[in-house]
């Protein structure tokens, strides 16, 4: 009876550390932007006006009219002023970095973000720019010998969250840090280079690689100054692309800090992308199968036993989405409904996202991907790994759709 009691004890003590480590209140932190505006950052105003509202407004306009000749030299435009009217439609957003308002005066630092599509078409440039394959990003920072990543919430995740990355030719995909992200993605996962844990790992949130932007940071006194030594670190093996240190005086300078270290951290990544030393780590792309040769029937043994069976199925996985318990069901099922197929489980389950299934079946991967089609649904991917979706439900270009109703 002690033994019960302590077991059960120890199962508890063990539920509760995992729900603690997951449901922590003090973490998550979204990004703020990741679209594909362009942006104008750094802009000093000075206006004045009838009111504070008038004169804040007259800022915001003339950091419009600035950003936009900004943009424009900067993309070969030659610097062209518009129509406030026309910036209006072409704005999506004004940042204020810092203001300062008056009763008739309005001084600020802003930037401004320019909706990509509508100001690549207004200045005659194509808005499309080629992007890395998505990374996902683990921000490590080292403070008094502590590593922490998702375990909570830091400084360093912050400044990573704020960073705009619209013109980056990076792809980042910067996790929020709630959820189970402290349990795959902590400081241990950093140091484990085994390809397949990654390689799961990865699927989770979408990535092909990983980024891990490392910050040490030394504090001289409570409140003094603070040095950071900074590290542009890669792939499973956590390899060092480039580093380099920056001073600030007082701790309160500590975000503008980090915030610049991310910005030069980017540029390193974008360096590294164009020297081609972003490539893809081989250990992180899924092996390929290989066939099974089709069981052959030899005299004294059944073609149609559960081991001849097993012996000629292929296994093929199949990515798809799964908002919730409801989608898996209703896909496995529908996977179990072709012909041909010996079995259908899930493997890997993101509820919200996409979830992984092993398909057994009894042919060949194109045989299977012509079968799905044929049941209506769209098939991405060869080979052995599938991305299935269900297609939209078309009428044919000679039917109307009845828009009568009955009753």
């Amino acid at each position: 009876m002690r033994r019960l009691v302590l077991a059960l004890a120890v199962t508890a003590f063990a539920g509760a550390a995992v729900v603690a480590q997951i449901e922590g209140g003090d973490r998550g932190v979204a990004a703020v932007d990741s679209s594909r505006d362009f942006e104008v950052a750094g802009i000093r105003v000075d206006t004045s006006g009838p009111n504070a509202d008038a004169a804040r407004l007259a800022g915001w306009r003339e950091a419009q009219r600035k950003g936009w000749v900004q943009l424009s030299q900067r993309l070969g435009g030659g610097g062209a002023a518009l129509p406030d009217g026309v910036l209006d439609q072409v704005v999506s957003a004004i940042v204020v970095d810092s203001e300062e308002i008056g009763p008739n005066r309005y001084i600020a630092r802003l930037g401004v973000l320019f909706d990509r599509d509508r100001a690549a078409s207004l200045l005659g440039i194509s808005a499309y720019t080629s992007r890395s394959s998505p990374m996902v990003v683990i921000p490590v920072v080292w403070s008094t010998g502590v590593g922490t990543a998702f375990e909570q919430r830091t400084a360093w995740q912050e400044a990573w969250a704020r960073y705009r990355t619209g013109q980056s030719e990076i792809d980042y995909i910067r996790p929020a840090g709630n959820g189970p992200d402290p349990l795959l993605l902590n400081v241990g996962q950093t140091q484990r280079p085994a390809r397949g844990w990654w390689r799961s790992t990865l699927d989770q949130y979408g990535g092909l690689d990983v980024l891990m932007p490392t910050a040490r940071l030394y504090r001289q006194w409570p409140g003094g100054p603070v040095i950071g030594v900074f590290q542009a670190r890669q792939g499973p093996d956590n390899r060092l692309l480039s580093q380099f240190t920056l001073r600030v005086g007082a701790a309160r300078g500590l975000p503008a800090m980090l915030d610049t270290a991310v910005a030069r951290l980017d540029g390193i990544y974008q360096g590294a992308l164009r020297n081609g030393q972003l490539g893809l780590d081989p250990g992180l792309t899924a092996p390929e199968a290989t066939p099974t040769p089709s069981a052959t029937p030899t005299p004294g043994i059944d073609p149609f036993a559960p081991e001849a069976i097993a012996a000629a199925t292929t296994t093929i996985t199949v990515q798809f989405d799964s908002p919730d318990a409801g989608a898996v069901f209703a896909v496995e099922g529908a996977m179990r409904g072709v012909t041909g197929v010996a079995r259908a489980a899930t493997t890997s389950l993101a509820l919200g996202g996409v979830s992984l299934m092993q398909v057994g079946y009894a042919g060949t991967p194109e045989a299977f991907r012509a079968a799905l089609e044929a049941r209506g649904w769209q098939v991405l991917g060869s080979g052995t790994t599938l991305r299935v979706r269900r297609a939209p439900q078309l009428l044919p270009p000679d039917i109307q759709p009845d828009a009568a109703t009955t009753g």
